[in-house]
């Protein structure tokens, strides 16, 4: 089955009984055991669901992976993934990803033993100086949050192997639609459900996809141990919306495109960073890994932030939020907040300035998105 086929129908056909066109919401906390040694293959709701099982199985389709567990948040997502390694170990990440990742690895996981390291992740130079013995794993931000630097998923998956080390890439940005890390070498894909797989900004969920059995187990023990997993109802919800993915990236990307080249034009602008615009530094990589650009942008706005603060109070359909991937525009100040978590240096240092917008575009129609942004910038 082709990509939107298996978006549809893959974990659907769970209801022998009825047999409903749409999976069902086992809302149980607890299922029977038919006797002492055995039951139908779930017995506590943190451990196993059916719906939610139907889920993983349909985004471990959609990866190209060998399984899949659903987490309650991105986060816990990535909090499960760094349970694969132990006190000492070390993990190259890039200077300029996700301020909850940043956060969670320099002031959390850092404190319980683990070693990071913040490089230009497009420099393979850099990686490659910053291998200890220690390397256990290079973490893949593609594109980069915010600022949508694109890094080579196959080349860092080779360091990685060379130096005995695995990788993992955050695939939140794009979803298995725009790109599919395991063709690349990835070992671990990991995303945040709330964005582009959900679609609708009405539940927040995380899932890790493996590719490997060693990795499938440890996982699994581990969401299921720390009680990671999302509940029955938040995965009926991703379930529902991931089945539209296809079509709404397609008008996702309509409208990134027409408002990027838009922004690219307009002389209140300083710099747009969209990996789909020719002049973007790797968009000729972007178009050897990707099967489309997304729908994330991120511009310099000329004046700092006084003129920010005047765009963003005239436009009327971007709405002033976090979060990405909805079907709703949204447009957000990293300085203050996706990235408020990181320190003002190492905004600086990732390239985040006081200019800095980042626009998740919506599927509303491209000229009405387009008309918006030229009234605000007026």
């Amino acid at each position: 089955m082709r990509f939107e086929t298996r978006c549809v129908h893959t974990g659907v056909d769970k209801d022998s009984t009825f047999n409903s066109a749409t999976t069902p919401i086992y809302a149980s906390s607890t299922f029977r055991w038919d006797d002492l040694k055995t039951h139908r293959g779930f017995d506590y709701t943190r451990s196993g669901n059916p719906t939610r099982r139907a889920l993983e199985e349909n985004i471990t389709a959609l990866e190209g992976g060998i399984d899949c567990r659903a987490t309650c948040t991105g986060m816990s997502a990535i909090t499960a993934t760094m349970h694969l390694f132990q006190p000492g170990d070390q993990i190259i990440a890039g200077h300029d990803i996700y301020g909850g990742t940043y956060r969670l690895f320099d002031s959390v996981f850092r404190n319980m033993g683990l070693d990071f390291v913040f490089v230009r992740m497009g420099d393979l130079d850099q990686v490659r100086k910053a291998i200890t013995p220690r390397t256990k794993c290079i973490w893949i931000e593609t594109p980069s949050n915010p600022l949508l630097n694109i890094v080579d998923m196959a080349a860092l998956s080779q360091i990685a192997r060379s130096a005995g080390a695995i990788t993992i890439a955050d695939n939140t940005f794009l979803s298995p639609y725009c790109q599919r890390p395991f063709e690349h070498g990835v070992d671990v894909v990991v995303h945040s459900t709330t964005k582009y797989l959900n679609g609708h900004s009405d539940v927040v969920g995380g899932c890790v996809v493996t590719n490997s059995k060693e990795h499938a187990e440890k996982i699994s023990y581990v969401v299921n141990a720390l009680g990671l997993a999302c509940s029955p109802f938040d995965a009926w919800l991703v379930l529902r919306g991931v089945k539209t993915l296809g079509p709404r990236m397609e008008a996702h990307q309509r409208g990134a495109m027409a408002l990027a080249r838009f922004l690219d034009s307009h002389p209140q602008v300083d710099r747009v960073y969209y990996p789909g615009l020719t002049d973007h530094p790797q968009h000729e990589l972007a178009k050897r890994q990707q099967t489309g650009f997304g729908a994330m942008l991120s511009f310099e706005v000329k004046g700092g932030r006084p003129s920010v603060e005047r765009v963003v109070s005239k436009l009327k359909l971007f709405q002033l939020a976090e979060s990405l991937g909805g079907v709703e525009s949204l447009i957000e100040y990293p300085d203050s907040m996706s990235h408020a978590s990181m320190s003002e240096a190492a905004r600086r240092e990732a390239g985040i300035t006081d200019s800095t917008l980042r626009v998740s575009v919506g599927i509303e129609h491209p000229d009405d998105l387009v008309s918006d942004f030229s009234n605000a910038l007026s």
